[in-house]
């Protein structure tokens, strides 16, 4: 055999154990002294290139993906013992296995590798609202959130699939935002009963609704329908609010008027007793008379519904004085509680004590009148002797009668005032003005209710 053949068969020899993997390069399984069975790690190498077969491997395809080779020995060789092939997937898969393979010698790729489909997971359900995928959950589908009537998102309302498989932003929420709404009653006005100064006044509960259609609590700050009102305008106010603690509110108010006639004013030499407030719708006002007086008229008068009194008002007019007594208790007995009396003496009509008295009395007539005093004159001396009240003359037995019971002298001008019981009050001998008079009744004589009336009618002797 010559030297040339060796060599060629020694180079095939070389090649088929580089083949089929006996050589010492590379990766497989080998034994060690024990037979334990040793992995080693894979290294790939450049082995010689064999020209003949430029297509040792299969041609390498990766579906949805993308397959870069490489070859030591140029191009259109990508095929040929040794190529590497670097692996990719398109946008929205992922690569499972190697990403990178080489052509073996055993004519078969170093490994092997797909590209899956990427998909987001499926979203969660949110509390009040859905969403909406039209194109699922695969990478770039969009998910839509929603939320049920009556709440508003808060967070993304848009969410992507990405490329690593999650989703972008975060899971939003979907909060109650929108306030319930409610509907108060309209306002009221009402007229206060008769002889009242108050009226009772129901309302329907108000409107309430929530476009979440959760529970609502109602508030009330007020009086409940069905109160009795006062006079004067009174404000209901409600307020509702739903789950979320949203709030809203109405208001309307309740008016109570009450009907008034114009105020009345007492007789002269009278007073009033009404119920009520004296002038509102429905009362009724009692005249009566002072000590003295007589009423004319009707008793009682009563404020109707059109802001007008019933009947005439009512006259107080002096009593009637009988002068043709012939005691003089039976004259005294006629003002017992009813009036005082000032009885004034003079022994003549030129007395000028008298006439400096006669001429302030005449001055002072009205508020005599209106302090309930009646004068009594005792003038001049038996057998001339005159007694009169008001012009009307009296008996002579009467008048004698007075002057003993009252010891009254005829010598000197002399003024006795006697309360409402006929007792002897003051005594004056020399002439008195009215603002004295008027003073010492005042002080001593009247009542709180007298002062009362004296300083409600005290201008009408002005």
């Amino acid at each position: 055999m010559s030297a040339k053949v060796f060599m060629f068969l020694l180079l095939e020899a070389h090649v088929f154990a580089e083949i089929v993997g006996l050589t010492s390069e590379g990766s497989g399984t080998t034994y060690n002294s024990h037979s334990e069975v040793v992995h080693e790690e894979e290294t790939y190498y450049t082995p010689q290139l064999d020209y003949r077969k430029s297509r040792w491997c299969h041609t390498l395809t990766l579906s949805n993906g993308e397959v870069s080779c490489s070859s030591p020995y140029g191009r259109n060789l990508y095929s040929s013992l040794g190529s590497r092939c670097e692996l990719s997937c398109d946008r929205g898969y992922k690569l499972l296995g190697r990403p990178s393979v080489q052509c073996m010698a055993s004519r078969r790729w170093s490994g092997t590798a797909y590209c899956r489909r990427v998909r987001c997971h499926v979203l969660p359900l949110i509390s009040h609202g859905t969403y909406h995928c039209p194109d699922g959950t695969v990478v770039d589908s969009r998910c839509e959130y929603m939320c049920d009537p009556g709440h508003q998102i808060e967070g993304d309302r848009l969410r992507i699939c990405q490329d690593g498989g999650s989703w972008s932003g975060s899971e939003p929420t979907c909060a109650d935002l929108e306030p319930p709404k409610i509907k108060c009653p309209a306002s009221k006005v009402k007229v206060a009963e008769p002889d009242k100064l108050t009226a009772k006044v129901s309302w329907d509960r108000p409107q309430v609704s929530d476009s979440a259609g959760k529970s609502l609590d109602l508030m009330r700050v007020g009086p409940e329908s069905g109160s009795v009102f006062t006079e004067g305008i009174h404000i209901i106010r409600y307020r509702v609010y739903d789950q979320a603690k949203n709030r809203a509110a109405c208001k309307f108010s309740v008016h109570i008027e009450v009907k008034r006639c114009p105020a009345l004013k007492p007789p002269i030499h009278g007073y009033l007793t009404c119920s009520s407030s004296k002038n509102n719708y429905g009362a009724v006002c009692e005249s009566h008379c002072e000590s003295g007086y007589e009423r004319q008229g009707p008793a009682t008068r009563v404020c109707q519904f059109n802001r007008s009194w019933s009947d005439e008002p009512a006259l107080c007019t002096s009593m009637q004085i009988k002068t043709d007594v012939r005691t003089a208790a039976a004259l005294l007995d006629q003002f017992y509680e009813k009036r005082r009396l000032l009885v004034v003496s003079t022994p003549d009509l030129g007395n000028e004590y008298y006439k400096l008295q006669n001429i302030m009395l005449q001055k002072a007539d009205c508020g005599l009148d209106l302090r309930h005093v009646t004068v009594i004159e005792l003038l001049g001396v038996q057998p001339k002797e005159v007694g009169r009240i008001k012009g009307r003359h009296l008996d002579t037995q009467v008048v004698e009668d007075l002057r003993q019971s009252l010891r009254i002298s005829t010598s000197y001008f002399t003024m006795v005032l006697l309360d409402e019981y006929g007792m002897d009050r003051e005594r004056f001998v020399n002439p008195a003005s009215s603002e004295e008079l008027f003073a010492h009744i005042e002080d001593f004589l009247l009542d709180e209710d007298e002062r009362e009336r004296l300083e409600a009618n005290r201008e009408f002797c002005d």
